[in-house]
């Protein structure tokens, strides 16, 4: 019998079940097909919040800092420390508005750099600040309003807001940015709309002299869609993991899927016909079938409304699934593929010879967004770095 101490270690186990294939080769690709994109003038920010869109936030800011990106941004205080503790040492823009003094002060012991909004949360800022032994400067960026209706001071206020942080103490205003609400529809009115507004603060302070150093507007779609927008630094998420806001968008930049999702068989079994597959019996067998169970399922972030709509890749050939998706398992049709054992990897989302499944086809699937797709792959899931040529990924989609 094996002792405690002879057990193996749980890290090889991980990557038994499931796992998630990060591209590191893609991701650069990506990052120096923006940067291309842009010229000299703007600075390229990495969106790295809610994990890196769930590739694994620490992974893919050292890889994107590396391929030649200049900032990094998130939604929160701890994923910034995460960043932090893990040696990055670029600049971290926290985008979410922070409103409580642990979080102010360990922005200032963590060097990151706040969003305000308001002038109580800088007065705020500035008295914490105040407080701390020795006193620490922040750098903060001030966020308008300019049509999105979320966080942002009113961008007809911007003189009035500006001339309230300039002179407080322990804050240093390094740029000034808003949000686009529209930027990926094909209709560019709104956008048009924001960015007026915008032009309109930066010529107000521009000419009160008020107008900070750094000057920020674009997410990924507004990047792709007009350079004047682009100002000096853009904010790029969605298309560092290779996917693009909208279908108009997708000839602007040739970018590249960053994640693959893998699962192995667990069990293959022969079903008669007439058989019911899973909770509920959503999929009764037709005819006899061989049929694979797959170690993942929903708690991993397979979403259970795709069930009986997807088809898994397993040696260059499509397996549809069946029955209903459960919490750790899902189920695939392959009496067509010979010589199959357990062990063998399935492709969820990623490139298995000509077939490719995307984040955008399961979020056609779900009626919903590959952000919300690619962000829904949990933590046990472990993500495993991998580099490949460019020229090994293809450019073919799945179908339905």
């Amino acid at each position: 019998m094996l002792s405690w101490e002879q057990t193996p270690s749980l890290g090889p186990m991980r990557c038994c079940r499931a796992w998630v294939e990060i591209d590191l080769e893609a991701l650069r690709h990506n990052v120096q097909q923006f940067k291309q994109h842009l010229g000299h003038r703007a600075q390229l920010m990495a969106v790295v919040k809610a994990d890196a869109y769930g590739h694994g936030a620490v992974m893919i800011a050292q890889a994107a800092l590396k391929a030649g990106a200049n900032w990094l941004g998130v939604a929160t205080v701890p994923e910034g420390i995460e960043l932090r503790t893990a040696g990055v040492q670029a600049p971290i823009l926290v985008m979410g508005a922070v409103n409580s003094p642990e979080e102010m002060q360990a922005i200032a012991r963590w060097q990151l750099q706040p969003t305000l909004v308001t002038p109580k949360q800088a007065l705020m800022f500035s008295d914490i600040l105040s407080r701390l032994a020795p006193a620490r400067p922040v750098e903060v960026h001030l966020k308008l309003d300019t049509g999105m209706s979320r966080l942002g001071f009113p961008a007809a206020e911007a003189v009035e807001f500006v001339r309230f942080v300039r002179p407080l103490p322990h804050l240093t205003i390094g740029g000034l940015y808003s949000h686009f609400a529209t930027a990926d529809s094909p209709d560019p009115t709104t956008m048009i709309q924001q960015h007026q507004r915008f032009q309109a603060a930066v010529a107000q302070l521009t000419a009160e002299n008020l107008l900070p150093p750094r000057l920020h507007l674009a997410n990924t779609a507004a990047t792709l869609a007009d350079p004047a927008l682009h100002y000096d630094m853009v904010r790029v998420g969605l298309g560092l993991y290779g996917l693009y806001p909208a279908p108009h968008l997708q000839s602007v930049l040739d970018l590249k899927p960053v994640m693959q999702v893998k699962a192995r068989i667990t069990l293959l079994k022969d079903l008669p016909a007439g058989t019911g597959v899973s909770y509920g019996h959503s999929y009764i067998a037709e005819h006899p079938l061989r049929m694979a169970v797959v170690g993942i399922g929903y708690a991993d972030g397979v979403p259970r409304i795709l069930s009986n709509r997807i088809q898994g890749m397993i040696k260059g050939q499509l397996a549809p699934q069946i029955g209903t998706i459960t919490m750790d398992q899902l189920m695939v049709d392959v009496t067509h593929i010979p010589d199959l054992q357990e062990g063998d990897v399935v492709t969820l989302l990623g490139q298995d010879g000509p077939h490719c499944t995307t984040a955008d086809d399961w979020a056609d699937l779900t009626q919903s967004i590959s952000w919300e797709i690619l962000c829904g792959f949990k933590h046990r899931l472990p993500r495993v770095a991998i580099e490949k040529p460019i020229s090994s990924i293809q450019g073919a989609r799945q179908g339905g």
